[in-house]
């Protein structure tokens, strides 16, 4: 049988690849302040949402493939959409970060494709996971840029001189309507059949995602979310409520809005704040012991020394959150309805990722 199990990244399955890379710095880290929740809704008896992330610390992954963070929303039922889900971006980040491939897009590409013959594979063999699939939203961050990955109906917001765009276009039925003109925007929301998605991860033996690019800049806001929380509210007070808030407050502002007016279905944000860009610590074997520090270690040290403060609790509603700033530090973390990891001590960019 298939194996479909959720396990955590076994770590030669992440660094088996890193070994070509060729041997550089990044120019410069991004600082960035986020904060996740997912939550069942007022619904559902399950949470077939997801969110994921892996933030290398050696700075030839930083450099080549910067740090990942993502939203899934899986489908089928019998817990088989959270199978989707789980099973769809453990695979997609094992394969992005084994794949020495030097373009990020074709590495992303390459890595969502394999996870959809994974995920359509197992749907194929287990009659209870027929019909299985997913959605992605994915964002990776490197330097100053960011490249998004999508399939399905979650989206991706940039809030930025307190306008809110989306990024991202919903590979939907009622959006194809819409980009045909057959349909206005107000009917499509109100439509019976906002839900019916045309692509997914899963579904078919190949899948074809949509890529963007972008220049990030201090200031900007990013929203990764599930449609369940976009089929309760709307894009002005997403921007309104992100901007407006920490980004742990703000998801919680928009997972209580979205339960509020119903909560038909699970609710997934990834609230992602660029706080600034520092240049790469030098490596240790360079630093000064005698007091002094170079510009570059100085402005390293006054930002991204300071412990991580990463948490990942469950509450009562069967929600989750996780909460972090990041320079550049590990993490490996998995959250699910039932699972929770977190990783809370201070870790400088040039320590060894896994001791090594």
């Amino acid at each position: 049988m298939t194996d479909e199990s959720t396990a955590k990244f076994d770590r030669a399955d992440l660094v088996r690849g890193w070994r070509e890379y060729e041997a550089q710095m990044p120019r410069l880290l991004p600082v960035l302040k986020y904060a996740a929740k997912t939550d069942m809704g007022q619904v559902r008896e399950n949470n077939e949402d997801k969110f994921d992330y892996y933030e290398p610390e050696d700075p030839a992954v930083l450099a080549a493939r910067g740090s990942f963070y993502a939203v899934a929303d899986g489908i089928g039922g019998a817990m088989a959409g959270q199978i989707a889900s789980e099973m769809m971006l453990k695979n997609v980040i094992a394969g992005y970060y084994d794949n020495p491939e030097g373009d990020i897009e074709t590495a992303l590409h390459t890595a969502i494709h394999n996870a959809n013959e994974r995920v359509y594979g197992v749907a194929q063999m287990i009659p209870e996971r027929s019909g299985m699939g997913t959605t992605l939203v994915g964002a990776v961050f490197v330097e100053d840029r960011i490249v998004l990955a999508q399939v399905g109906d979650s989206r991706v917001y940039l809030i930025r001189d307190n306008t809110i765009t989306q990024v991202t276009r919903d590979h939907s039925w009622v959006e194809e309507q819409v980009q045909a003109g057959a349909m206005s925007r107000e009917d499509a929301e109100h439509s019976p059949y906002r839900n019916v998605i045309t692509r997914s991860i899963g579904a078919s033996p190949n899948v074809q995602p949509d890529f963007y690019r972008e220049r990030a800049q201090i200031g900007d806001v990013w929203v990764l979310c599930s449609d369940g929380l976009t089929g309760h509210v709307a894009d002005g007070e997403i921007g309104q409520i992100a901007l407006g808030n920490a980004p742990s407050e703000a998801a919680r502002q928009l997972i209580e809005l979205a339960n509020a007016r119903g909560g038909r279905d699970n609710i997934t944000v990834f609230v992602i704040a660029v706080r600034g860009f520092v240049p790469p610590a030098p490596p240790e074997s360079s630093l000064k012991t005698t007091g002094e520090t170079s510009d570059s270690a100085a402005a390293y040290n006054e930002i991204g020394t300071n412990p991580l403060n990463s948490s990942a609790a469950p509450v009562s509603n069967g929600s989750e959150v996780v909460e972090s700033d990041f320079v550049s530090t590990f993490h490996a973390v998995g959250h699910s309805a039932n699972q929770t990891d977190s990783v809370n001590q201070p870790r400088g960019v040039w320590n060894k990722l896994f001791g090594r």
